[in-house]
């Protein structure tokens, strides 16, 4: 295992979070995973246990202690320190930022935000407030002068649930399709493997320095209307459409039910005003994943799509042996998306 490019990963047991840290070590960069004490979540304990054997080592304590991040930052002379946490938690990397400014050794931050560019994005409410906290990160990490790269890797190569705070751990849907508005929109879907892989390039990177990096694979461009054709195509059936509409998803968003009336308020954002198509790389700090690596492809969606199929047959080989045969169309007939749930 190299020496250079010691990382600190924080969040390291989510969904993304974890494709960061396996390439990471895929990589052979020694590889620290700050853990909270006292997680009780049998998924993020395996998540932390199968980490910790690919060649981890915990570091337990949180982001919001100073003195323990400085402690850790300097004892493990870490380089690069890459932030995948979310929900209340975006702030806490205000006393993260304090801590890598006092220690002065990091050589690369990225802060978590892989998904949109937030400085261009402009969501509703309540995604506007996620946004917001995520936009004084980066100030707060422009003002410090900290090296840092910006992952902007938009949407995750799954079926984009409006209402489910975890659509890409669920299976795409089997009983109808749920549109939003004309269903012409077109989003980038990206698998949560090149996430990790593409991260973990940039972070040694000079291209990157001080860049947002954005991800927009021209081969994952899809409409939800193309993502539904796509499907179908897959599991053999033609599933009945549904329409949602611009207002239906204001409607969601403005019940303030959190987490799920922020995926309304970003699936507004995605498939109807199209924020990750309506505007050009013309800025001096945006630079193109594929320019940097024009030789390593991403995962086609429609392999990602092949991994979901599997999963519906090893699902219904449960059904099969509970009630008798044709599974698959047990599971058509009777679909419970919400409990249909991948470990992440």
């Amino acid at each position: 295992m190299s020496e250079t490019n010691r990382t600190m990963i924080i969040g390291s047991t989510g969904f993304i979070g974890r494709f960061i840290a396996e390439a990471s070590l895929d990589a052979g960069h020694p590889t620290y995973l700050l853990i909270r004490p006292g997680l009780t979540s049998p998924c993020k304990n395996n998540t932390i246990k199968f980490l910790q054997e690919r060649g981890a080592q915990i570091i337990p304590g949180s982001i919001n202690d100073q003195d323990l991040m400085e402690k850790a930052l300097k004892e493990h002379n870490i380089e690069v320190v890459i932030s995948v946490v979310g929900g209340e938690s975006t702030l806490d990397q205000l006393v993260l930022v304090e801590a890598i400014r006092a220690v002065g050794t990091v050589k690369r931050f990225l802060p978590s935000e892989f998904g949109h560019d937030i400085d261009r994005a402009d969501p509703v409410e309540p995604g506007l407030n996620m946004y917001n906290m995520k936009r004084k990160v980066r100030r707060s990490i422009e003002a410090a002068g900290i090296p840092y790269t910006y992952i902007c890797c938009n949407s995750i190569a799954a079926w984009p649930y409006h209402d489910n705070t975890h659509p890409a751990e669920v299976l795409p849907p089997l009983d109808k399709f749920k549109i939003y508005g004309d269903g012409t929109v077109k989003a980038y879907f990206v698998a949560g493997t090149d996430i990790g892989k593409f991260t973990i390039k940039s972070i040694n990177d000079a291209r990157t320095v001080n860049k947002c990096v954005h991800f927009r694979p021209s081969s994952n461009l899809f409409s939800i209307n193309e993502l539904a054709s796509l499907w179908e195509k897959k599991i053999g059936y033609i599933l009945p459409r549904e329409t949602i509409t611009e207002d239906d998803l204001l409607s969601a968003a403005k019940e303030m039910c959190i987490p799920r009336s922020v995926v309304a308020s970003l699936t507004h954002d995605i498939f109807i005003k199209g924020c990750q198509v309506n505007y050009s790389m013309d800025d001096s700090m945006d630079i193109e994943v594929s320019s940097l690596y024009p030789s390593t492809p991403f995962r086609a969606i429609d392999e990602c799509l092949d991994e979901f199929v599997m999963k519906m047959v090893d699902v219904a080989k449960v059904v099969d042996k509970a009630v008798g045969s044709d599974g698959i169309k047990n599971i058509i007939a009777n679909p419970k998306p919400e409990g249909i749930v991948m470990n992440a």
